[in-house]
């Protein structure tokens, strides 16, 4: 598929993917939807990429949100329509089998927070700022930040912005715990990169098992969640790299997944 509004850069075991509508200042219409749909379909098929880096072109936006002018005229069998595509590829991007960082090089307002929500981890610039400010605009969050806001920062605080829309920066989303670390902004990609090497580096089919046991784990009750762990970690000894990264341990050497 050719891509006019997102760029998808592979880097052997890494894929970059930039939201690439600057002068919208990145902002999420359907096609960005549906290309940014498309990229991940291919990254999952991917066999050679390990990790998946979503960041926004420029110095200034990682997604500024939902593309407002286009949101304009719409009907409300048109807006639930929209809303439906929007979370269900923010979905796939949350399981996608392989982890998914967010370097937040911007503005993340309203679907820009919920995509970066979506991902794995989400490391910000310092320029950085985040919010739903839906409210202000007669609507509400709807690529499914009403649900992943609480559950990252808890309900108080999630209802709080929510309800406020009120904006916050990069150092407050870390006190909050919506981002895991802030960096210099010409230093975001790099310390991106290097998270990617360092997960890239362990057992893939491992890490994708704990991403599965993680998320599924989260929307169950803790003995259920308990029983999906065990699961995971039964189907881990299945694999040739549980062997040699045991086998590694053992005999005081760097083990060489080949993610089988």
């Amino acid at each position: 598929m050719e891509f006019n509004n997102i760029i998808l850069e592979k880097e052997d075991y890494l894929a970059i993917l930039s939201i690439n509508r600057p002068k919208a200042m990145n902002a999420l219409n359907a096609d960005t939807l549906y290309e940014l749909e498309a990229a991940v379909k291919d990254v999952k098929g991917d066999t050679n990429i390990k990790v998946m880096i979503i960041t926004g072109t420029g110095d200034k936006s990682f997604v500024a949100g939902a593309d407002i002018t286009f949101m304009l005229p719409f009907t409300p069998i048109e807006g639930r329509f929209f809303s439906a595509v929007g979370e269900r590829v923010m979905r796939q991007v949350e399981l996608l089998e392989k982890p998914v960082i967010a370097a937040i090089n911007g503005f993340a307002l309203g679907g820009g927070c919920e995509l970066a929500m979506s991902c794995d981890i989400r490391l910000a610039s310092e320029n950085a700022v985040f919010g739903q400010p839906e409210v202000g605009l007669g609507i509400i969050p709807g690529f499914g930040g009403t649900q992943r806001l609480p559950r990252l920062i808890g309900e108080g605080r999630a209802k709080e912005l929510t309800f406020t829309g009120d904006i916050i920066n990069a150092q407050e989303a870390y006190r909050i715990g919506l981002v895991n670390h802030v960096y210099p902004l010409d230093q975001l990609i790099e310390e991106a990169k290097k998270l990617a090497q360092k997960i890239a580096g362990k057992a893939p089919l491992a890490v994708g098992y704990a991403k599965y046991a993680i998320n599924k784990g989260l929307q169950a009750d803790i003995d259920t969640a308990m029983g999906i762990e065990s699961d995971m970690f039964g189907l881990c000894c299945a694999t040739s790299d549980k062997a040699e990264g045991m086998g590694a341990f053992v005999e005081k050497r760097k083990p060489k997944f080949e993610g089988k």
